[in-house]
């Protein structure tokens, strides 16, 4: 049963992908665009990349000064609008936090859909909408983005993400689906008792139990195993964003 458990969490599959530029394409530039190449692990020996999704939300300044007492890096993938507006004053606010205090803003998507159900001209507004409201709010226009599953990566439609390369990783700890902390944990033990040499590691800040729980627990079993934490451009090497500029200043299109 453990080994078939085991498995099954294995195969639930952490993607990620690089973006191209921050503009509406043309259909036809949609269709040249070819499908991200998927990657299964970091390429920098001895690092963990703890990531974040579904954000922003009320424990994101919680993950991240937990982060900061260890001396480390985490990557939050966030949406315009699920928990919450990424352009209200509070969402804004923690978006700002994380990037100000170092630490990798990236996209999820605009609402969580799954893309596979959607248009092309859908899929895009879902990256562009939440590439743009990012450049507003920090200044950077992320390089990178994860759908809700890795198969959207692979389908048709993908295309138009317009994404250079995906990256699989293997390790969610199930505090989406109901997991407890001490399931999570042990997790967290399990793989760190075999030390693969980097780490992929998927959690949601929407969690209370994951911020102010797992998260701790998790820092300090990877840190005593002599692992860096650092963001996923780090831990793949390549760089966080496509570029950045000023931050805007908060205005009428400041809205979900």
């Amino acid at each position: 049963m453990a080994v078939n458990f085991m498995r099954s969490l294995l195969l639930a599959a952490v993607s990620f992908a690089v973006c191209s530029v921050l503009a509406i394409p043309t259909n036809s530039s949609l269709e040249r665009r070819a499908r991200a190449q998927v990657y299964t692990r970091c390429s920098v020996p001895n690092t963990v990349a703890l990531t974040f999704d579904d954000g922003p939300y009320i424990y994101l300044k919680d993950i991240v000064n937990a982060l900061d007492n260890a001396g480390a890096k985490g990557t939050f993938f966030f949406n315009g609008n699920n928990y919450d507006c990424i352009y209200s004053q509070a969402g804004a606010d923690r978006v700002k936090y994380a990037y100000s205090h170092g630490h990798q803003v990236a996209s999820h998507t605009w609402s969580h859909k799954d893309l596979t159900t959607l248009s092309s001209d859908k899929i895009h507004d879902e990256m562009w909408k939440v590439e743009q409201a990012l450049v507003k709010i920090t200044g950077a226009n992320p390089a990178f983005m994860r759908p809700r599953n890795l198969w959207e990566l692979q389908q048709p439609g993908s295309r138009c993400l317009g994404c250079s390369w995906a990256i699989s990783g293997y390790l969610g700890f199930r505090d989406s689906v109901g997991a407890s902390v001490q399931t999570s944990k042990n997790l967290y033990n399990n793989i760190i008792n075999k030390h693969p040499s980097t780490i992929l590691a998927l959690n949601h800040e929407t969690y209370e139990t994951t911020a102010h729980q797992v998260l701790p627990y998790a820092i300090q079993r990877l840190k005593s195993a002599g692992y860096r934490l650092v963001t996923l451009a780090e831990c793949v090497g390549k760089p966080p964003y496509q570029s950045v500029v000023a931050p805007k200043a908060r205005d009428s299109t400041w809205h979900c």
